[in-house]
């Protein structure tokens, strides 16, 4: 399988790179998000601003929403699981809409929201083998759906309660860090890359 992720122009992707590789798939890293729908699937790394990444996915949206309406496997995480709502207080632009929903600050004494929280999440195959998953975090935005059906994991964090994945169809999302949350992380990675091959 080959998997493309999406480079919005900053960061390092070698790490979730090197996760996904361990998963037994292929990556490559294309900064042409419409030349990443060429893959067998894409990730959209949680790396950057909202405001910055959507306007590198803007000329690309409505292909990039095509696509996954059309069920091309998609796993969005942190940054990109945002984008996958239609838009974030953090900037200015769209995300891709492929779930109802806007992106807003989250509420705390402390935030940015750093370090390892508990995922508590439901039964997707994605979470198979992960009853228990413990996650790293790294946020000061969090998703607020239109509809709690496309929820699949939630975490509390001091105050609030707050979602950490979705799915819509083969698209799914995780507020977490799977590429920096040890075993239970790289088994979410090959959890996705099989319903991707699926």
């Amino acid at each position: 399988m080959n998997v493309a992720l999406i480079d919005y122009g900053v960061g390092n992707l070698h790490s979730l790179a090197k996760a996904i590789e361990a998963g037994g798939a292929t990556t490559r890293i294309e900064s042409d998000p419409a030349r990443a729908l060429e893959a067998d699937a894409i990730i959209l790394p949680g790396v950057g601003a909202f405001g910055a990444a959507a306007e590198r996915l803007a000329p690309s949206l409505p292909a990039l929403r095509e696509a996954l309406a059309a069920g091309k496997p998609c796993l969005g995480i942190c940054l990109g699981m945002q984008l996958l709502f239609e838009n974030s207080e953090e900037g200015a632009g769209e995300g891709i809409g492929a779930l109802r929903g806007k992106v807003m600050r989250l509420r705390g004494r402390r935030v940015p929201h750093m370090g390892w929280n508990m995922v508590e999440n439901g039964p997707d195959p994605i979470f198979e083998g992960l009853d228990s998953m413990v996650a790293y975090y790294a946020n000061s935005y969090i998703a607020v759906p239109e509809t709690a059906d496309d929820v699949i994991a939630w975490t509390d964090y001091q105050d609030s309660r707050f979602v950490a994945a979705v799915r819509h169809g083969r698209t799914w999302g995780v507020q977490f860090h799977p590429e920096k949350s040890d075993r239970p992380g790289l088994q979410l990675i090959r959890n996705f890359l099989r319903e991707a091959a699926a």
